[in-house]
């Protein structure tokens, strides 16, 4: 127990420590930020250093681009940065500091003056010129040396002003707490690195252990960038900072070489992490440091310097590290930034629509739910409140009340109902036995006859109003259901993550790498039958169509399964690269033809068709008729089709949307607007059809010599506001052709007293298996019956079934071994 105890006692020790150092280093993370970036104490030490730095040995620009861009940037430290820079100076000589000085005073007036222009950054750069030029130039002309060297170097230094703090203006922000930056553009890290080296200028005369620490910063910040970057930054932070240093420098020229060679080898070997960083710096430093200083005493420095610089790139924190990679484009872990922030999005996006999708499942059941009275309970209560009604108005005020209700009341009660049934069906005058008994029975039977008629009709326009509402409920909730499962589907289409399958992409990348192309990427999201789904990128020198002439039959092979391209996008230049995507394809194609007039031969036709692909390979046609003829009619027919297609391509199921579309033709306006609705939806996949049929006419399958009729009854669409849709279905094999018309071709013949075997002889007998040939030799049959006169509009649609073939076959695959 002692042990125990003891042992808890540990534990808890251990939780305690470990809870206080965990505190300490986040506590100690929010000072160093507070301190360093939020009050400004990086910025004061870079002032300082950038106080002191010269280049060419009397041009100092650095200083003034940078208080003008504290001044524009964070005004509130402006004048704590004019301190710290002039701090700087002092450490170097006092006519340095006079200089430093007269530029930020002259820079001050010059923003007072012009504090009210609007849009002042666009004249900061002319400000820092003048602030610079003129001190510079007054100082010249009290020493007495005001030469045209003088001049020449005076514009110099005030132009070079400008262009920093042009460059200054895009780095620090960066500084900033207020600014939070996803990532970095190549320029915003080529000027990071200028107004870094900027600083670095400011260390020049520093001297640690006989190495210089301008040198020692400057490589440790090159194996930095090379690391987390690679070769192409590293060897542009090398030359950028070369160069800066050995403006300031010049007899350490070829230690911008050195920079450079280092951060091109420091890159090349990242992939031997900090080991082969540091050995790019070490060998670049033996190559260039014994062409540069030889073996004498100057060499030894250099490789001091380098020792140091590898020693705090060795003592860098890896998390550090990777939160600096996280900003700079490129990197692995700005991509993985890149995926988690997209992932949020995703996830947030689905959700959301999940959310709607659940809100309108709710709202659905809400619409369809059934009260919790059986409909047996329900029916007698309607009937009980019926009765109660009645007798309120005849059996109050009768003196055989109690003798009727009380002592009677299972007679008078099965009387009163009996009496309601008959009249509620009309046959209540034939009954003479019922009227004869309850005459008997009841004093007042003339009156209950008359009030029970009257309250009937009341009863029954209730009954229908109950009816309505109990249908309109139910529509509505189909429509929310519809809309829920589509935001489902969404959803999921959102959701789709990439699947673990990998066998299958092993076997397909060595079979691309033998059919001798270069893959880049694949992603394989479903290998479920008829539901493939694969996308891959690929590099081509010329590309000829081989996405769909090898790689989608090799694919084929390799699945079992016959795969074609969904999409493709091959760059036009040579050695481009191509992104294909590639899915199951069909099991069956559509081939149709229509043929159709208008009445009496005009351009205007009461019908209309439609033919689309609804995906998720589903295809649908449609002949909608609108009542009569001409334009009205015309205008009736699109108006459906217009919104069938609509609602079809949202993916609500046919007959949500084709209750939809009634309801909608039927509320929006008091004008008649009536048009029926042929709509036949065949999944490609396995050939089955759907057939919908609103107020139309008969369709005819013709499978080889058999004639296959597909009728159904309902009403056209916008006579009443609710119906039930009959869905017929059928089952469709190759070679079968499908013909829709619309009445005018089905009651068009004359002189014919059995249409429908005449349009059955007339299917069999035909030769041709052309969907167009056959359309148009029905409409000219028919034609031919009225002696070639045309007294209503026709349509005929036809659709052959085919088995798909792929354009490319697959091939078998010699794997290697």
């Amino acid at each position: 127990m002692i042990e125990s105890v003891t042992r808890n006692q540990s534990k808890s020790l251990y939780q305690q420590l470990r809870y206080a150092i965990i505190n300490g280093k986040r506590k100690a993370k929010e000072l160093s930020q507070r301190k360093l970036i939020e009050e400004g104490w990086l910025v004061l030490f870079a002032g300082f250093l950038l106080g002191r730095a010269i280049i060419l040995e009397s041009v100092s620009p650095f200083a003034i681009a940078f208080f003008a861009s504290i001044w524009m940037i964070r005004r509130k430290l402006s004048l704590k940065v004019a301190v710290a820079v002039l701090a700087g100076s002092l450490t170097l000589q006092w006519e340095h500091s006079l200089f430093l000085l007269s530029s930020i005073f002259l820079f001050c007036i010059l923003s007072g003056i012009f504090g009210k222009i609007t849009n002042q950054q666009k004249w900061l750069p002319a400000f820092v010129f003048v602030s610079c030029f003129i001190p510079r130039v007054a100082a010249t002309y009290i020493a007495g040396q005001l030469e045209t060297y003088q001049w020449v170097l005076s514009l110099v230094e005030s132009s070079l002003s400008v262009i920093l703090v042009l460059i200054f203006m895009q780095s620090v922000p960066i500084l900033s707490p207020s600014v939070i930056k996803k990532d970095l553009k190549n320029e915003e890290i080529v000027c990071m690195m200028i107004l870094l080296a900027s600083i670095l200028t400011g260390m020049i005369g520093w001297i640690v252990l006989d190495a210089s620490v301008e040198q020692v910063f400057s490589r440790y910040v090159v194996l930095l960038l090379a690391y987390i970057a690679g070769a192409a930054i590293g060897s542009t932070v090398g030359v950028v900072t070369g160069l800066v240093l050995s403006l300031a420098d010049v007899a350490s020229l070829y230690q911008m070489s050195l920079l450079a060679f280092a951060g091109l080898l420091g890159g090349l070997l990242k992939d031997g992490k900090k080991i082969g960083v540091g050995l790019g710096l070490f060998v670049a430093t033996l190559l260039i440091g014994i062409y540069g200083e030889g073996q004498g005493a100057a060499f030894r420095p250099t490789m001091i310097e380098t020792g140091l610089a590898i020693a705090l790139f060795f003592a860098t924190p890896d998390g550090w590290i990777r939160k600096m990679a996280r900003y700079i484009p490129g990197t692995n872990e700005h991509t993985e930034e890149q995926q988690q922030y997209l992932q949020k999005v995703r996830d947030v996006t689905a959700q959301r629509v999940e959310t709607f999708s659940d809100m309108f499942q709710a709202l659905s059941k809400s619409f369809s739910r059934i009260d919790g009275v059986t409909p047996q309970t329900k029916d007698g209560k309607e009937k009980d409140y019926f009765l109660s009604n009645v007798t309120e108005k005849t059996c109050q005020s009768c003196f055989k009340k109690e003798s009727c209700w009380v002592h009677k009341f299972d007679k008078t009660y099965d009387y009163m109902t009996e009496i309601m049934s008959e009249m509620e069906k009309g046959t209540f005058d034939s009954k003479r036995k019922l009227k004869r008994d309850f005459e008997n029975h009841c004093v007042k039977s003339g009156k209950v006859y008359e009030t029970m008629k009257n309250e009937l009709s009341f009863y029954q326009a209730n009954q229908r109003l109950k009816k309505q509402v109990k249908e309109s409920r139910k529509f509505v909730a189909e429509q929310l259901k519809g809309v829920s499962d589509v935001m489902d589907n969404f959803a999921k289409e959102i959701m789709k993550e990439r699947e673990i399958h990998e066998q299958q992409e092993q076997e397909i990348v060595q079979a691309i790498r033998n059919l001798g192309f270069e893959i880049e990427k694949l992603d394989i999201y479903s290998l479920d039958p008829g539901m493939i789904d694969i996308e891959m990128n690929l590099s081509f020198y010329d590309y000829h169509g081989e996405g769909s002439k090898i790689i989608a039959p090799a694919l084929s092979e390799i699945l079992e399964e016959t795969v074609v391209i969904d999409k493709e996008e091959v760059s036009p230049f040579p050695n481009g690269y191509g992104y294909f995507t590639f899915k199951s394809a069909r099991q069956y194609n559509i081939q149709t033809g229509v043929a159709h007039a208008a009445k009496g031969g005009g351009f205007i036709s009461g019908d209309s068709y439609l033919t689309m692909e609804l995906g998720n390979g589903r295809y649908a046609l449609a002949i909608s008729d609108g009542m009569g003829n001409g334009e009205r009619a015309y205008l009736e027919s699109m108006e459906t089709l217009r919104l069938l297609k609509q609602i079809l391509q949202s993916g609500i199921d046919e007959k949500v949307a084709i209750k939809s579309i009634n309801s909608i033709l039927s509320l929006r306006t008091t004008d008649e607007i009536f048009s029926t609705l042929d709509l036949a939806v065949i999944d490609l996949h396995h050939a089955g059809v759907k057939f919908l049929k609103i107020g139309s006419t008969p369709s005819f399958v013709k499978r080889t010599t058999d004639i296959i009729k597909v009728e159904a009854s309902n009403l056209p669409i916008g006579i009443i506001k609710e119906f039930d849709v009959d869905v017929v279905g059928e089952q469709l094999k190759p070679d079968d052709i499908l013909i829709m018309m619309s009445d005018g071709i089905f009651e068009g013949p004359n002189h014919v007293e059995n249409v429908d075997m005449w349009l059955r002889r007339k299917i069999k007998n035909m030769e041709t298996d052309d969907p167009q040939a056959i359309a148009d030799i029905i409409l000219e049959e028919v034609v031919r019956t009225k002696s070639g006169e045309i007294d209503d509009d026709m349509t005929v649609l036809v659709a052959k079934i085919e088995e798909h073939t792929p354009k490319w076959a697959s091939f078998p695959l010699h794997k290697a071994q």
